[in-house]
């Protein structure tokens, strides 16, 4: 980390406390574990399509990163790295990460909340890719218009940037160059604006619902729970409460680390968390300034609103 990052990241975090091991027993560890983090690879990111009930097509997404460890941090993550079973995976916990998911989660508490009726539609905008194959890959901007109360046919607008042109025969040609409209059916499998309003706001409690909804144990659950509440970060921005409740949840699931000079899937740059999943590491890209949630390295988030009716922008 150069002098500006340690700067930058002091500003936004408190000070850490006292290191808790000897000089030498810290050293020892600390070089041990950057040996096996500068291990890792930077991989491209792995997109399948899938059609929902909808009928529209979803990227589902691998995401893989470098982690970026701050040096400050390494008397804690050491620490983190002794816990655990023997013979078992560890997962590492940056005690800075944890302490910056608050102080975003106290910023979000502050933001005064979105009137949103029943009868409206979450406007949500974002760019990210999906990948056909080894060469054919597609850089798309999306916006979708979701009814409040999950009950209305919806919209999904697909914008393709980079990909290629309409082809007959094209089992992908909705994905050809252009913009092109796809209806959204209501889908009971999809959560409501509605039903995110009735999430609790107590941390311990709505990650305690975020698990029951999710399957398997260890790992395997914490990396659901993340990729659930990453799923509910867009919209939850225009639920204040919510939104900060999720930043505490995601700080109580071990294997999470700040990445400085990290930059969203358009190149806007900002500070970044990174979470460790099953196979991979996923990174969320934070405002420097403002701790705005930007997305993340595989799918920018845009914009957000609320709309009267399907396919019109929000007002600003």
């Amino acid at each position: 980390m150069n002098p500006e990052e340690r700067e930058e990241l002091a500003r936004l975090l408190p000070s850490p406390g006292e290191p808790v091991l000897t000089s030498d027993r810290h050293d020892l560890l600390k070089d041990h574990l950057m040996s096996e983090l500068t291990e890792q690879a930077l991989d491209r990111t792995d997109f399948e399509s899938a059609a929902d009930h909808g009928g529209r097509t979803r990227a589902l997404r691998r995401r893989i990163a470098v982690v970026a460890v701050p040096l400050a941090t390494a008397a804690a993550i050491v620490a983190a790295v002794l816990v655990g079973s023997a013979g078992s995976k560890s997962t590492t916990t940056d005690a800075d990460a944890v302490d910056l998911l608050n102080r975003i989660a106290e910023v979000a508490a502050a933001k005064q909340s979105v009137p949103v009726q029943d009868d409206q539609y979450v406007y949500v905008r974002t760019q990210g890719s999906m990948e056909f194959s080894d060469t054919d890959i597609r850089v798309l901007r999306e916006a979708s218009w979701t009814a409040v109360d999950g009950r209305r046919a919806g919209l999904r607008r697909v914008t393709v940037l980079e990909g290629p042109p309409f082809r007959p025969g094209d089992p992908f040609s909705s994905y050809s160059k252009g913009t092109r409209d796809m209806r959204l059916s209501p889908d009971p499998n999809v959560t409501t604006f509605r039903e995110l309003r009735a999430l609790p706001t107590e941390p311990e409690a709505l990650l305690e619902k975020i698990y029951a909804g999710t399957k398997g144990e260890g790992q395997v659950r914490q990396s659901a729970a993340l990729e659930r509440i990453g799923d509910m970060l867009p919209t939850a921005t225009l639920l204040p409460e919510l939104d900060a409740a999720l930043y505490r949840a995601a700080a109580k699931i071990p294997g999470v680390s700040v990445v400085t000079g990290a930059k969203d899937y358009t190149g806007r740059s900002g500070i970044g968390l990174s979470f460790e999943e099953r196979e991979s590491r996923t990174v969320w890209v934070f405002d420097k300034e403002s701790l705005d949630f930007l997305g993340s390295a595989d799918e920018a988030l845009l914009d957000v609103g609320v709309a009267d009716e399907a396919g019109e922008t929000p007002a600003e």
